[in-house]
């Protein structure tokens, strides 16, 4: 197993591990949800507080290691797999900064979460565009829209141009450094609108394609 599929296995363990020493002097109960403006508005008793994320951390890395190998166009997916596993231990790292991120705002101290999880945000969705700019045609990653899976062309089109406009979010979505309270509409409206477009873009161009 390669150095970067054993990644996340390690962040995994040791949320585990942060989990059981916490245990016994958390506060029974949590804040484990918060709203659009950085309210708490979600509680939950510390044993699911604690132990949720690290176990639904399993479950997402048990999928990205076995589902693409279900993928028909499995070939496709190895010539860039080396760029997907980064992608996957961004996600974990992001599992982990907000991890540790909510532990922190319920036993240390209180802070702005959303001003916090900005620059994660960024990071994960920045990897995005890096993944869109080098993804061949697959049914797990990527721009699936009808179009983009009948054409290699329609594919590679509509990923270079969301690669551009996905890194474009992550850079927007740092504003929500400056202005915490609008930090989600930041990320939400961004990758809203880039998607929409890019679901009639990948049309257009396969009618382009068609109509030669």
């Amino acid at each position: 197993m390669s150095p970067k599929k054993i990644f996340p296995i390690i962040l995994i363990l040791f949320t585990f591990i942060l989990a059981i020493y916490l245990y016994p002097n958390s506060p029974g109960i949590m804040v484990t949800h918060w709203g659009a403006y950085g309210e708490p508005n979600g509680y939950s008793g510390k044993l699911f507080a604690l132990f949720f994320e690290p176990i639904l951390s399993v479950f997402f890395y048990l999928i990205f290691l076995f589902l693409p190998k279900t993928d028909p166009y499995y070939s496709h997916f190895k010539e860039f797999e080396k760029y997907f596993d980064t992608f996957i231990n961004i996600i974990f790292i992001f599992f982990t900064y907000l991890y540790l991120g909510t532990l922190y705002w319920n036993i240390v101290a209180k802070f702005n979460l959303l001003q916090f999880l900005a620059p994660a945000f960024a990071l994960l969705i920045y990897h995005i565009g890096v993944l869109c700019s080098v993804a061949k045609r697959n049914w797990f990653v990527g721009i699936r829209t009808p179009w983009t899976m009948s054409s290699d062309f329609v594919w590679q089109k509509t990923h270079h141009l969301g690669a551009v406009l996905f890194k474009l979010t992550a850079f927007i979505s740092l504003l929500g450094i400056l202005w915490p309270n609008l930090s989600i509409y930041f990320i939400i409206i961004p990758v809203l609108f880039f998607s929409a477009f890019l679901f009639l873009y990948s049309y257009v161009i396969f009618r382009q394609e068609n109509h030669q």
